[in-house]
């Protein structure tokens, strides 16, 4: 992965989307790790992992007796009612 630093990155932001086709761009600001520049390819694939890891979740909290929406908003409500 590439570093560059805030400055550099405004001074040659369309060097730095060119580069980010081929690798990431770290930017660092008062050298601090602060935001990443990465192709659409890469953002999404990235969220198609993140959506497969949370769909996975989900699917065991369920097979593990994860309420649902309707058992949710019935235990709520039983929950405000004793207390009402």
């Amino acid at each position: 992965m590439v570093t560059e630093t805030a400055t550099n990155a405004k001074i040659r932001f369309g060097q730095m989307l060119e580069k980010s086709q081929q690798e990431p761009v770290l930017i660092e600001k008062s050298g601090r790790n602060y935001a990443v520049i990465l192709s659409f390819e890469d953002y999404e694939r990235l969220s198609k992992l993140e959506d497969s890891y949370w769909s996975k979740m989900a699917a065991k909290a369920m097979a593990e007796g994860f309420l649902g929406t309707d058992e949710s908003a019935r235990l709520l409500e039983s929950l405000v009612n004793e207390k009402g």
